[in-house]
């Protein structure tokens, strides 16, 4: 019983929003998944019990930079839970970089007396 529970808790995918592959080793620069992996992790029946698993080895592939830009995107994304409403990376992007702009112009707004 408590497996079954365990594979209701959604796991959040790894898309941080930067899809581009490296031509030389077939990962994301972002995630660090292949292209297959990113197939498997769209598929309705794959576990969460994988996809835990497949989250371990991503982070595994990484180092230096990428490694921590990703710990620091990944964390963001599970706080703030934007990504769990269904909207598609384009969308997801467009939001993020809007909150960004915000915060910007908060700082450089001058408050005429």
């Amino acid at each position: 019983m408590n497996k079954n529970i365990n594979e209701k808790e959604q796991t959040t995918s790894p898309c941080i929003s930067i899809c581009r592959t490296d031509p030389r080793t077939g990962f994301c620069y972002g995630c660090a998944r292949t292209d297959e992996e990113k197939k498997i992790w769209k598929e309705e029946k794959t576990s969460n019990i994988w996809k835990k698993g497949n989250l371990n080895l991503l982070m595994q592939r990484m180092s230096g930079w990428q490694l921590e830009t990703f710990k620091e995107s990944y964390s963001h994304k599970m706080k703030s839970n934007v990504y769990n409403l269904g909207l598609s990376s384009a969308n997801i992007s467009k939001l993020m970089l809007a909150n960004k702009i915000k915060k910007i112009f908060k700082k450089l707004t001058i408050k005429i007396v």
